[in-house]
């Protein structure tokens, strides 16, 4: 199961799924794809650090650090979840997430995973690269980097493409996408970070930190690898998956759609649990559509009431 955003971990609906199994043996596996709770998929945040928010306050900004992987969400410390509902597209910056990659470094990680999902930010970067800047050497960071995408869009049209829902007018996405255009220009001599899918993500994040050697990957796949997920859906005999709103963006890349591809090949029905879903699809479950207002104030309830009723039915094999 993915989160459902705002109310409900991808841990916690995972769980619910399994409450409501009864007497079925049930694998409880919280996925995610390089989005706000993907740290879900390695475990819980076991670390907490005082860092600079996105407008620049203070902030305590959630990760992860065990063996010698650190796992960093961009939600945590530069996202729109931790934006105290302020909207300022230009002015946003990466800088707390830079803070936290440059703090498991120093902490001698041997390998970061950041998910770049989520975020209230548009400037290519430029902060998260600031913040670890005393720490690189001879340009590059000094361990390896993941970076986990959740899109694949490319960096010149990261503000045209999510600029408007952090809140950018159109005036501002010509701004950003200007700010991010000289950016390019400016490694046009080593790459052009146009090339490189999901450079985008993360309001250029992404992309910014590939400057500094990273590597893009899309962040589903590396969850999927991580976490065995093929092995497992091969496993058992049904799938519930889910996550807040399921529409046709899901199957872009997204946690449920690539769930729902490694069940499809693995011969396995899979259920999909959603917050919000369109109706029709006898696989999609509606939670508003089913419990109306209640779906949005106890969802861990309500999926485990569909889970229940989906299993208390006719016979899986006459479904």
């Amino acid at each position: 199961m993915d989160k459902f955003k705002g109310t409900l971990s991808a841990r916690d609906a995972a769980q619910s799924v399994c409450r409501a199994a009864g007497d079925h043996w049930c694998d409880a596996c919280p996925v995610g794809d390089g989005g706000d709770g993907t740290i879900e998929a390695f475990g819980r945040p076991n670390r907490v650090s005082r860092v600079f928010g996105p407008h620049g306050y203070e902030l305590d900004a959630a990760w992860r650090f065990a063996g010698d992987g650190a796992y960093i969400e961009v939600a945590a410390a530069s996202g729109l979840v931790v934006s105290n509902n302020r909207h300022d597209p230009v002015e946003a910056t990466t800088y707390g997430t830079g803070q936290l990659i440059a703090e498991a470094i120093r902490l001698g990680a041997g390998r970061i995973l950041v998910g770049v999902g989520g975020s209230a930010t548009t400037d290519g970067g430029t902060g998260a690269i600031q913040a670890v800047a005393p720490l690189l050497q001879d340009g590059r960071l000094p361990v390896p980097v993941t970076v986990l995408c959740d899109v694949s869009t490319v960096f010149t049209d990261a503000a045209r493409i999510f600029g408007p829902q952090k809140g950018a007018s159109p005036a501002q996405v010509e701004v950003l996408t200007e700010r991010l255009r000289s950016m390019r220009a400016g490694w046009l001599a080593h790459y052009d970070v146009d090339e490189m899918v999901g450079s985008g993500a993360g309001g250029g994040l992404a992309g910014g930190l590939a400057s500094l050697g990273a590597e893009l990957k899309p962040g589903f796949s590396t969850v999927a690898e991580h976490l065995d997920l093929a092995r497992r859906i091969g496993e058992v005999d049904l799938v519930f998956t889910g996550e807040g709103r399921f529409d046709e963006t899901s199957r872009q890349g997204k946690a449920v759609g690539g769930v729902l591809d490694l069940a499809a090949n693995a011969g396995v029905r899979a259920i999909v649990i959603a917050g919000a879903a369109s109706e029709g699809d006898p696989n999609v479950i509606s939670l508003v559509g089913r419990y109306g207002d209640t779906a949005w104030n106890d969802p861990a309830a309500c999926i485990e009431a569909a889970v229940r009723e989906w299993l208390d039915g006719p016979a899986i094999a006459g479904r």
